[in-house]
């Protein structure tokens, strides 16, 4: 560990200590757009197994949650999303890996809820569907809800632009996306970034998500693969 108690030279050692087999991890990012990947390969690389991940969706194969997929680490995905990723779907229909669909606004506020502390809360979305098989609903104002419980993980791995040594992180436009939720809803948040700066340096009305909730941090290079890229033909005169 370098200068603040929070810094950590590299993604292996800021999860050193933290890892179990069978743990829930929250992971932020969607797509492949502000997903913590050098914390995923050390993921990988730590050999843990029988995970639980919270994410918006599990990369693509070969990238992202994606190498948790090829190495058989996850055991069960709370999802909103898992279009892109042809081995998720063959481990799905084998039997091999659980899955818990949550509509994408009911998860982020599922993190957000376990983070500030609220154990459940109720939503009209997924009443009538099998999102709300076994879930308890409840009538406001004539309308029906369905109560939705708080995520709290084991663990947060997020990825964000700027940090100060004190764990304030900044978020870059879409990459904002579930961090901060995610962040927000682990015992212990480690977040990868690409600048730490000097403490005071940050504007406190552009800080995204306070120190408060970030325990460690870790600076690294980050490949920021495209998902699908689009193009347009280069128009002539």
């Amino acid at each position: 560990m370098t200068g603040s108690k929070k810094v950590y030279p590299d993604a292996d050692a800021a999860l050193e200590g933290l890892l179990h087999d069978g743990m829930l991890i929250a992971a932020g990012g969607f797509g492949l757009c502000g997903i913590p990947e050098l914390l995923i390969d050390a993921l990988v690389k730590s050999g843990v197994k029988d995970l639980t991940i919270a994410s918006n969706n599990c990369g693509v194969d070969g990238f992202g949650l994606g190498k948790l997929l090829d190495t058989r680490q996850i055991r069960k995905m709370i999802s909103s999303y898992v279009g892109e990723n042809a081995e998720f779907m063959r481990q799905y229909l084998s039997g091999e890996l659980e899955l818990e669909f949550n509509p994408q606004g009911t998860l982020a506020e599922r993190m957000r809820a376990g983070g500030c502390g609220i154990p459940g809360f109720y939503t009209k979305t997924g009443v009538g569907t099998v999102i709300a098989e076994g879930k308890e609903v409840k009538t406001f104002d004539g309308q029906d809800y369905i109560l939705e419980r708080g995520i709290v993980a084991d663990l947060s791995i997020v990825k964000a632009w700027k940090a100060d040594d004190t764990g304030n992180l900044v978020f870059r436009k879409t990459a904002r996306n579930f961090n901060p939720p995610a962040a927000m809803c682990g015992k212990v948040c480690v977040a990868e970034v690409e600048e730490i700066v000097p403490r005071g340096s940050l504007d406190p009305d552009m800080i995204h998500l306070p120190g408060i909730y970030v325990h460690r941090i870790v600076q690294g290079q980050h490949e920021k693969r495209i998902e699908q890229r689009t193009t347009r033909k280069k128009e002539t005169a």
